[in-house]
């Protein structure tokens, strides 16, 4: 998509889970960031909309998306954007030329755009957290949108080596339920970067086994990992890292770990797609093509 401009509309996007009345402050001060950017934000006419666990039925929740808007913003992950999958065409009435940002469960509409070739998903803060993000995470983020360089994202090397293909970002549980469906993209060459919250170490270690076993892994040039908070478990010989580790390592590509990525403050904003290196010896990513 074209970068974004002074005075573009952001629509917003209540895609998964229900927002609860304690999170409409932190959704206000996200949306204050966005018109400091000089962005004019549509409000949500229903922002505590709610079926069941959702926010919103299915035709809803898809018509948030359906929005010829440059930006589309999502409120909240939690569960429910892969329902949206189900529909024919379900970006067919958005803009060709839009950014989609969101992260954890907007990994299922993030990459079923880019699997059918539509460009502009950013993996990156929710109007609910882009306010309790560090200032440098504001703004790479606008950097991204508005068509500017961003700097490398520090992190630490696994196995040694430098990969550079384009860049696939998402939550680990979002996207291993994407394997087999046709909404999961083309990994061949790809570096892939991914994050999880909650997880237990035995579960990352099946998930992992399960793309092992799909040959998902087998093609990536390079691989990353972010925050995977909460997911240790003191009755498990195995911590996640040592998991994480162990099911990556004889891959014979470069593994790069502890990426600013993830459920924590300091999200970093990843826009899939683009060119990247991944460059384990010197423990960096870098964006090489805006």
């Amino acid at each position: 998509p074209l970068p974004l401009r002074r005075g573009d509309r952001v629509q917003l996007a209540a895609a998964s889970s229900a927002l609860q009345a304690d999170a409409l402050e932190r959704l206000q001060g996200g949306i204050a960031v966005l018109e400091a950017w000089e962005l004019q934000v549509d409000p949500h006419p229903e922002p505590l909309r709610q079926w069941g666990h959702l926010a919103g039925t299915d035709q809803q929740r898809l018509a948030d998306l359906q929005s010829p808007a440059p930006l589309v913003a999502c409120l909240r992950g939690g569960w429910g954007s892969a329902r949206l999958l189900e529909q024919p065409e379900p970006f067919q009435a958005s803009n060709p030329s839009q950014w989609l940002l969101g992260f954890s469960d907007v990994t299922s509409l993030l990459w079923s755009r880019q699997t059918a070739g539509i460009k502009g998903g950013i993996h990156g803060p929710m109007l609910t957290s882009l306010a309790a993000e560090p200032v440098w995470s504001q703004q790479r983020l606008r950097q991204l949108l508005f068509g500017e360089p961003v700097e490398p994202l520090a992190g630490k090397g696994w196995h040694p080596g430098v990969a550079e293909g384009p860049l696939l970002a998402g939550n680990l549980t979002v996207a291993t339920h994407l394997l087999g469906t046709r909404h999961f993209p083309e990994l061949d060459g790809a570096v892939l970067v991914l994050e999880d919250v909650g997880e237990a170490p035995y579960r990352l270690d099946r998930m992992l086994t399960h793309w092992r076993l799909s040959g998902a892994l087998q093609s990536l040039a390079g691989i990353g990992f972010g925050s995977f908070s909460g997911c240790n478990d003191d009755d498990s010989p195995l911590n996640c890292h040592q998991v994480l580790r162990e099911r990556t390592a004889n891959l014979g590509i470069p593994v790069l770990a502890d990426l600013p990525v993830g459920h924590e403050p300091g999200n970093a904003a990843l826009a899939l797609g683009q060119r990247v290196r991944l460059d384990a010896d010197r423990g960096e990513l870098t964006v090489l093509q805006i």
